[in-house]
């Protein structure tokens, strides 16, 4: 039987989607799993599984300061109940976070069709923040899929910017859903009301009571996922079951003026998100980089060529934002939605008790990746910056395959995989390790 040219191309996409997925599941299993940080969030699961108590809590904010929902502990613990394996919990977590990057693949590619789809689709699900923060443990690694969910829905509500991708119904009840869903991994979710109020006020204006249709579906959204925090409150009452959370919104003067240092400030750390930050991923300080390069000299090439792309593509990002003419009629309400979430940050953060970090800015990547888009459509059209691309995704990928292949031999899972996997056969989450004092659950 004769398999048909669409047949054929169907083949090779499924085909190149399983290699993506496998290659961001290995990524994700090779990343630091016992620093204090991941170890707390896969034991919050793993003590789920292991008594069958109610996981009210989820990510420790600090050590008296925990966030409210169940969402964080199912998501680890669940796992467990199909496969008595360390392994389960990553696969469920890169399976959601590879289908949310693949939704905004489609979505980004039919915004800029002009952009050939297997960059954007490569680059998405390669870029160093994409890989590095949703495939392993950490609260943050769960807000990427419902911050994608969150703004593609808030995208289609807005006038000037909807393309009419998503009936407006479907876009309120994603909204709703992933506002719920970031609530209960990061305390980023407050960034994201704003964009809520701003979508109903457009769609009061445009659609008078037929609003009450919308908030319909916002409500149901919301309830889907927010139901998994109402435990939380009635069990520990408003108070108590806030974790006190409450305390970290607090007027912070050094905020304010540390900021805004444009490379190392906000506006900085929010164009890096769409480009090859290399620094940040190997190593904290210049000593363990070079350290390093010195364990792996045939990566070097690779982290030259990418990483001084990554520092050139902050640069470039910010000065095309002054660009005019552009292909897409959107061009100007995109750039003056990025203006305005850069504003957005700068204004939240001074009411935080902490410094903005680059992973705590991941709750807005879609906007920072679908800005950047916009600015390199006008370049990606072109045949030689397409090869130029085919060369930095390759290259970048290499760099991938290799920061992996280092932090499996040094912290990955696989130092010491008998303990996990002892702690989950016995269902006594004590021969991991033990939840921080002071913790609620």
């Amino acid at each position: 039987m004769e398999i048909s040219q669409k047949e054929r191309r169907c083949v090779v996409i499924s085909l190149l989607l399983s290699l993506a997925f496998l290659f961001r599941l290995g990524f994700g299993l090779c990343s630091e799993f016992w620093f204090e940080d991941e170890k707390q969030i896969y034991l919050i699961g793993l003590k789920f599984y292991s008594t069958g108590q109610w996981p009210y809590f989820g990510p420790d904010v600090t050590s008296t300061i925990q966030i409210p929902g169940a969402l964080q502990g199912l998501m680890v613990g669940l796992p467990f109940y199909v496969l008595r394996i360390p392994e389960a919990p990553y696969i469920l977590l890169n399976a959601i976070s590879f289908a949310a990057l693949c939704f905004f693949a489609w979505y980004c590619t039919k915004r800029l069709p002009d952009i050939p789809k297997w960059i954007v689709w490569t680059w998405l699900l390669t870029a160093p923040w994409t890989l590095n923060l949703s495939t392993h443990f950490l609260g943050q690694s769960y807000v990427l899929p419902g911050a994608i969910f969150f703004f593609v829905g808030a995208l289609e509500t807005y006038p000037g910017l909807k393309r009419d991708l998503i009936p407006t119904r479907w876009a309120n009840l994603m909204m709703g859903l992933a506002l719920c869903w970031v609530m209960q991994f990061h305390m980023s979710w407050v960034i994201l009301v704003p964009y809520v109020l701003v979508s109903l006020y457009f769609q009061y204006r445009e659609q008078g009571r037929g609003i009450f249709s919308s908030l319909a579906w916002l409500a149901g959204g919301a309830a889907l996922t927010g139901s998994l925090i109402v435990p939380t409150y009635l069990k520990f009452g408003f108070a108590g079951g806030g974790g006190g959370t409450a305390s970290v919104l607090q007027f912070n003067r050094e905020n304010i003026l540390s900021q805004w240092n444009v490379a190392e400030g906000i506006l900085g750390r929010f164009l890096s998100l769409a480009s090859y930050e290399v620094p940040r991923f190997l190593g904290a300080n210049t000593h363990s980089r070079l350290l390093f390069m010195k364990n792996n000299p045939w990566l070097i090439p690779f982290i030259l060529f990418v990483g001084i792309v990554g520092l050139a593509q902050p640069i470039v990002l910010l000065i095309l934002w002054f660009r005019k003419n552009h292909s897409q009629r959107d061009w100007e309400a995109v750039k003056y939605l990025t203006l305005a979430t850069v504003c957005l940050l700068y204004v939240s953060f001074a009411f935080s008790f902490r410094a903005p970090q680059s992973n705590t800015l991941i709750v807005i990547f879609p906007i920072a990746m679908l800005y950047s888009l916009y600015c390199w459509s006008e370049y990606l059209s072109k045949p030689r910056w397409q090869k130029f691309a085919t060369v930095l995704l390759t290259c970048g990928i290499i760099f991938s395959a290799g920061l992996a292949y280092d932090n499996y031999r040094r912290k990955s899972l696989y130092i010491d995989r008998e303990t996990p996997k002892a702690a989950i056969e016995t269902r006594n989450y004590h021969v991991l390790g033990e939840r921080r004092e002071g913790a609620r659950y």
